[in-house]
């Protein structure tokens, strides 16, 4: 089975990395850039097929190792 967990910085953090795309792109001549926040993805293979132990699974390796949960939000979906 396939998982993916989306990390992503909490509103109200600062993104400095974010910062510097907005500011490449605008200097690329993109327009209509209003903000930028960066993240991660981890595409995830799984063995066995029980999508609750797997979402289980995941959100502790989310919690202990994926994400830094003071600053950082996840989401994790189950795919097939």
């Amino acid at each position: 089975m396939k998982a993916r967990v989306t990390v992503t910085l909490k509103t109200g953090v600062l993104d400095p990395q974010g910062k510097a795309i907005e500011g490449a792109l605008k200097s690329l001549g993109i327009e209509g850039v209003g903000s930028v926040r960066q993240g991660k993805v981890f595409d995830i293979e799984l063995a066995g097929s029980d999508k609750t132990a797997a979402e289980a699974a995941l959100k502790t390796a989310c919690e202990k190792l994926l994400a830094n949960t003071v600053i950082e939000n996840y989401r994790v979906e189950i795919g097939a």
